[in-house]
């Protein structure tokens, strides 16, 4: 179980910092809370402690996992769907709301072969710095890396030479 100070991954949202656990009265009756602090966004966020496997907080992926998600990146020979970009939105964004780091690896690795091939429309591009930041605020706290780092790392994982953002 999580304690106050634990570094988690909040699905969609990224990675959070307990800041407590707390109990609020509901319609009547008592729930037990955790108190997440965004670290990206600094948004405060109430899970009841009920929920808390249904919504998918996590532990902070560990090494052996962030060379898998290096790995998925790097494949190049991965078939990307032809469907409609409203398919492949709702199919992305559940994978991005899994909260899983593969699966935002997955959804990034499309992309990127996406790009190759024709410009990204708005609601692309925006999926894919999303996907990317994700990924970035995960791997850099993971491995204690500067944003800038973990971006490299990832940049080059996907075989893109362009000099990382400032983001």
């Amino acid at each position: 179980m999580f304690k106050v100070g634990d570094i988690v991954v909040y699905p969609a949202h990224g990675v959070a910092e307990i800041e407590s656990l707390e109990e609020r009265e509901i319609s009547g009756s008592t729930m037990s809370f955790i108190i997440l602090k965004i670290l990206d966004t600094q948004m405060t966020v109430m899970v009841p402690l009920a929920n808390i496997k249904n919504v998918g907080i996590r532990e902070l992926i560990k090494s052996k996992g962030i060379d898998q998600v290096m790995d998925i990146l790097k494949q190049r020979s991965v078939h990307v769907d032809n469907q409609t970009w409203n398919r492949r939105y709702r199919e992305y964004m559940e994978k991005i709301k899994s909260g899983s780091a593969f699966e935002i690896a997955e959804v990034l690795r499309d992309l990127n072969i996406l790009k190759r091939g024709k410009e990204l429309s708005f609601g692309e591009r925006k999926m894919y710095d999303t996907a990317k930041n994700l990924l970035v605020n995960e791997i850099s706290i993971s491995k204690k890396l500067d944003r800038k780092d973990a971006e490299k790392m990832i940049l080059s994982a996907m075989g893109k030479i362009e000099a990382a953002s400032s983001s």
